[in-house]
């Protein structure tokens, strides 16, 4: 089963960008669909924007535009881009991964990202 890290996480101010990494481990993510989740307090999680192993991505409404996700599979990393933050963009932001065959969904430990003035 493969192990998922994410990084990049902080706070920033409306308007800023941060990149979120997700290394993984155990196993090559090239046999995986990909996605980026967040989960705001009170809320339930959501999907932010997935890539499938061909390349296909999809994006949630509210970040279609800001947001972009990419894959890297020879360095076993996801990446998520989040340009023009906005305060409602705040949550803890976690790295997901689907086995192509055995659809057995992975998870990581989760990233704080904060969009405040």
């Amino acid at each position: 089963q493969v192990q998922l890290v994410e990084s990049g996480g902080g706070l920033v101010q409306p308007g800023g960008s941060l990149r979120l990494s997700c290394a993984a481990s155990g196993s090559i993510i090239s046999v995986y669909t990909l996605g980026w989740y967040r989960q705001a307090p009170g809320k339930q999680r959501e999907l932010v924007a997935s890539i499938s192993r061909a390349g296909s991505t999809n994006y949630g409404d509210s970040v279609k535009g800001r947001f972009t996700i990419s894959r890297d599979n020879g360095k076993n990393t996801l990446y998520l881009q989040m340009n023009d933050l906005k305060p409602e963009d705040t949550a803890v932001y976690y790295c997901n991964a689907k086995h192509a065959f055995t659809r057995i969904d992975s998870w990581g430990q989760g990233t704080q990202v904060t969009v405040s003035s």
